[in-house]
């Protein structure tokens, strides 16, 4: 297999961590947690300090009310744009040990550097590991952690398993059976819970019966999925590191919103549709995109079960006008909901192609509603998201105009 050297590094507790920095606090031991919304008692908590973690088990995925109401614990408001300004900064750090095209971001706390030649100039991979957090903590006094391995799946697995305890790890192809094949399924890159299942159906729960499953009745299972399964049991993980993205394969497009409520009356659920397929739309016309295949996906309230659907339909002449998505996505809704509590949707736009033609209908006026489409699109992108809305986003039901101050659905 290759030797190369890969080095995984996670901010630790990121968003928590820079709200501490930023009041003269240690991240270590304060208590504070960051949530989106100090208002809304569900909120979701984006982030923890170690000690909230360790004193009273409180982790991103929390909610607000089971936060402890006890003095000492700050509760803060997500700042995403400042964020994101620390994340740019941490990246820039990185470029000192690699170059841009040998990093791969793969989220704004998490990144896969490629280390190559560097070993010449910082020494071992341990010791370039340990200078990256000595200078990461010198410049911003955020704490890092970090895995070190002959490729990305090893080095963030012995990242998660062992490097955020200990700040740096290794492994290399000799150190799987020992170090990765007593791990549960839970505890494995790239493996979810809706995956973990299956395979625990199929009597598998650690990545050693995983590596010792036949590779053709996992191949025969889950396609090639089952075959990146099998190897990766094995520590084996030949994609590369890279940040370039090739747009000129793009598979789809799509909007999606997880609701601040519960959405029970179908008018509302509607309204929340409209908006998406505007989002997506846009989104197409500003690649200059049109679909052939539209989905809908809807996902219910755990109070109501859960679950839910996502269905799709693929239509003769493609098309990235807003109205003609929207009309898809009402049939299959009305084909598929059961009048459930709704707390997600999701549109998406597949099969695309060039917007170079339109076959004009003998019944609509197509190009017109076209046409009102790319202006629309251009009075936003200069006055702004909200510059022109559909009467629908002026409703109690409207998501829009809330989202328009937001960054990944958190406020700025």
């Amino acid at each position: 297999m290759p030797q190369r050297t890969i080095i995984f590094v996670d901010m630790k507790s990121f968003f928590a961590s820079i709200e501490a920095v930023e009041r003269n606090l240690d991240p270590l031991k304060t208590l504070l947690v960051v949530v989106g919304d100090k208002n809304r008692n569900g909120s979701v908590v984006l982030a923890s300090t170690p000690a909230m973690k360790e004193k009273f088990g409180i982790k991103t995925g929390n909610r607000l009310y089971e936060v402890p109401k006890i003095r000492g614990i700050q509760i803060v408001e997500a700042r995403m744009g400042f964020y994101l300004k620390k994340s740019l900064e941490i990246t820039k750090i990185l470029t000192r040990f690699a170059p841009w095209d040998s990093i791969q971001q793969y989220s704004i706390d998490e990144a896969a550097i490629y280390i190559g030649n560097s070993e010449r100039l910082f020494g071992t991979p341990r010791q370039v590991a340990e200078l990256m957090k000595k200078t990461i903590y010198e410049e911003t006094k955020l704490i890092s952690c970090y895995g070190i391995g002959p490729n990305k799946f090893l080095a963030k697995v012995i990242l998660d398993t062992l490097g955020k305890k200990q700040g740096i790890a290794e492994c290399q192809y000799e150190d799987v059976p020992e170090l990765l094949w007593p791990l549960p399924l839970g505890q494995v890159w790239g493996i979810g819970k809706r995956l973990e299942k299956k395979l625990n159906a199929m009597n598998i729960f650690t990545l050693r019966e995983l590596a010792h499953y036949p590779l053709e009745l996992l191949r025969k299972k889950f396609g090639v999925i089952g075959e990146q399964l099998f190897w990766h049991a094995h520590g084996i993980d030949l994609s590369p590191v890279t940040y370039e993205q090739n747009f000129s394969i793009q598979k789809g497009i799509g909007k999606g919103i997880t609701l601040l409520r519960d959405y029970c009356d179908i008018e509302e659920i509607k309204t929340v549709i409209l908006e998406l397929c505007e989002d997506t739309a846009m989104r197409a016309r500003g690649e200059n995109l049109v679909a052939c295949t539209i989905s809908l996906a809807i996902g219910y309230s755990q109070y109501d079960g859960g679950g839910g659907f996502h269905r799709s339909k693929t239509m003769e002449i493609a098309t990235n006008i807003t109205m003609d998505i929207y009309r898809v996505c009402l049939l299959l809704l009305h084909k598929h909901y059961s009048g459930q509590i709704v707390r997600s949707v999701h549109v998406s736009l597949s099969n695309l192609e060039k917007d170079e033609m339109i076959q004009m209908s003998l019944f609509e006026d197509g190009y017109k509603q076209k046409i009102l489409g790319y202006v629309m699109d251009q009075i936003r992108n200069k006055y702004g998201s909200t510059a022109i809305l559909r009467g629908r986003s002026y409703t109690k039901d409207g998501t829009t105009i809330a989202r328009s101050h937001t960054l990944g659905g958190h406020k700025w």
